[in-house]
């Protein structure tokens, strides 16, 4: 099963302002809100816009076993 993975975020806040379906603040830094609808043109764009690269869409390591 694929997930958003979050990796040195540096807080700006791009992705929450163009994704708020799967991304929000905590404390002061991007979390994944949601993992459903990953093929979304809102999240594509949040991840091209991240200015650190720090957004990933991966296959889940547990999943991958079963």
């Amino acid at each position: 099963m694929k997930k958003i993975e979050i990796n040195n975020c540096i807080g700006c806040g791009a992705c929450i302002a163009m994704d708020p379906e799967h991304f929000e603040f905590d404390d002061n830094l991007s979390s994944v809100k949601s993992n459903d609808n990953l093929d979304s043109d809102a999240l594509q764009n949040a991840i091209a816009s991240c200015p650190v690269g720090a957004i990933k869409v991966t296959e889940d390591a547990e999943t991958e076993e079963n």
